[in-house]
Order: structure tokens, then C-alpha cells, then sequence
């Protein structure tokens, strides 16, 4: 039986931190899995400071925002996507009363052009300490 779909692995966005794939390419479209702010290169999250329980301390949030749109764009490129064929955005946050209005400002910078349908959720804690996340969807 062929496969319904393919596979999409970015070497430009940090490595999944479970067994999933950054991507799968379905028909003409392309479903993330969810991206966070980690470095690619390093794994490194953007401006968190750990206490020494291995807590947050504090963040730089706006910097987190940032790297993850950047490696939602690497997965949207390497998986024959682009950032205009975002169609659907879910954004989960952990400190929506802090962070929302950021998170606002800086979304109108980079979907000026592009308006995909969008979702702002909170959420107690993501799985590595990262402030934000994103789940996408794309046409190819």
C-alpha cells in the first residue's frame, strides 16, 4: 500500500523532543507538529534563565517569539511550504495575562501580508521550559 503521506524532518529547526516528525506533508498540506523557541543549533532556549531547581526564573519573551517563527519557517521551506501559505496558526502560551499583548504586537509584524485563522490558548507548562509554542497548518 502506498503512503497516503511524507515525512518532513528540518536540519534548520531544533530536533523534535519526542518521536515525531517537524512535519507531515498530506495531499496540498502540510501539518506541524508543534514548534518551539529552542536554537536549532544549539538546542538552547531563547532568554530563559533557570533557577537552580531547574525552574524558570524569568524569560525573554520576545526573543522566544521570535526564534519560533523562525523555525516555523524553516519547516514550512524544507517541506515545499512557505510562511504566505500559512492557513491555520494555534499558539499556546503559559502566561497569557503577561505575554498576549506581545505575542499580538509581534504576530502583526510578521503576518502583515498573510492573515492565517489563528488560536491563542493557555496552558500550564510545554514540555521543555519555553514560554510559547506553535502548531501549524500550510498549503504547499
Amino acid at each position: 500500500m502506498a503512503k497516503d503521506f511524507e515525512t518532513i524532518n528540518s536540519q534548520r529547526a531544533p530536533k523534535p523532543v519526542g518521536l515525531y516528525p517537524h512535519a507531515r506533508k498530506v495531499g496540498e498540506f502540510l501539518f506541524l507538529s508543534g514548534v518551539g523557541p529552542r536554537a536549532a543549533e544549539t538546542g538552547e532556549i531563547p532568554g530563559v534563565v533557570l533557577d537552580k531547581n531547574g525552574e524558570v526564573a524569568s524569560y525573554d519573551f520576545e526573543s522566544q517569539c521570535h526564534s519560533v517563527f523562525k523555525n516555523v519557517r524553516a519547516i514550512l521551506e524544507d517541506g515545499g511550504s512557505g510562511w504566505n501559505k500559512l492557513v491555520d496558526v494555534t499558539v499556546f502560551l503559559t502566561d497569557m495575562k503577561k505575554d498576549f499583548s506581545t505575542y499580538n504586537r509581534i504576530y502583526s509584524e510578521y503576518f502583515r501580508e498573510n492573515q492565517p485563522c489563528r488560536t491563542t490558548v493557555e496552558v500550564t507548562r510545554l514540555p521543555t521550559p519555553i514560554a510559547i509554542e506553535l502548531k501549524c497548518i500550510a498549503t504547499i
